[in-house]
């Protein structure tokens, strides 16, 4: 059985203060690192243009590329160094999306689940997610990339602006646990058939909506030094726990300290491995 990971390699700038670096991004990329480490029967599926952002990831035999026509780029601007829950975000907002065609020869046999991450809503076309339901294996998603649209435009890129819309419901309906951040849920609010939603607010925890609510503590971390993909971080540890363990509590335990280890070096979740 293998988890199966989908959704966009980045090229990503990050510039915090007047620092600026050049990074492979991308939620799919940041959480192959935590799944190498704790659940490493998985497969990436990247949707990119540019084949060598996979050669950063940790195994490249488990990341299979769905060629495009253009690769996603984003600058996260993080202009207070001592705020790290504020970010800045452009993007090119490519239009490169999955469609059930192009998993034909390359999903495994046999499934655990699915991890969908998509970056802007042109990613994941409904019925792709429904093709995808259509497993019967838990789904696993990020709501963020759904709600993004395009906002000003600077230079070649454009700010990212936060929308709801009308398929969002049955696009969620029946997925099995979907994560998302405070102001996210302020826009799209919690009413969704799903079976447990996992909300996030930076250092200040998280909580678990699932009949009951459970809140998360944040691990306390006394060196920031990055926390893009701190979310993806946060999302694929709760995963792993989730299907190993079953209990909502553990896993966003688990996830919180995870996400705390990330933020303590740059780029993507280090263990003794990396």
């Amino acid at each position: 059985m293998t988890l199966v990971v989908i959704g966009p390699v980045t090229k990503d700038l990050i510039v915090i203060g007047d620092e600026k670096s050049q990074k492979t991004g991308g939620a799919t990329y940041f959480q192959s690192f935590v799944f190498e480490e704790f659940y490493s029967d998985y497969v990436a599926l990247v949707n990119c243009s540019d084949k060598n952002l996979v050669n950063d990831f940790p195994d490249l035999d488990k990341v299979k590329v769905i060629e495009k026509d253009d690769t996603h780029f984003f600058i996260n601007n993080y202009p207070d160094r001592d705020n790290r829950d504020f970010r800045q975000q452009l993007s090119n907002f490519a239009d490169i999306p999955i469609y059930p065609g192009d998993f034909e020869n390359i999903l495994p046999n046999e499934i655990d689940g699915f991890v969908l991450n998509p970056l802007n809503r042109f990613d994941f076309p409904a019925e792709t997610i429904e093709y995808l339901k259509g497993f019967d294996v838990p789904i696993f998603m990020s709501v963020q990339g759904f709600l993004r649209v395009k906002g000003d435009k600077v230079n070649d890129n454009y700010t990212l602006k936060l929308d709801n819309f009308d398929e969002l419901t049955s696009i969620l309906s029946g997925v099995n646990v979907i994560f998302l951040d405070t102001g996210e849920e302020s826009i799209i609010g919690l009413d969704y058939d799903v079976d447990e939603m996992v909300i996030t607010n930076g250092s200040k925890g998280s909580r678990i909506v699932c009949g009951d609510e459970i809140k998360i503590s944040p691990v306390p971390c006394d060196k920031v030094v990055d926390t893009t993909g701190c979310g993806d971080t946060y999302m694929a540890a709760y995963v792993t726990q989730k299907l190993l363990f079953k209990s909502p509590e553990k896993a966003g335990n688990f996830a919180s300290q995870i996400a705390s280890e990330k933020i303590r070096n740059f780029g993507p979740y280090k263990s003794n491995k990396f």
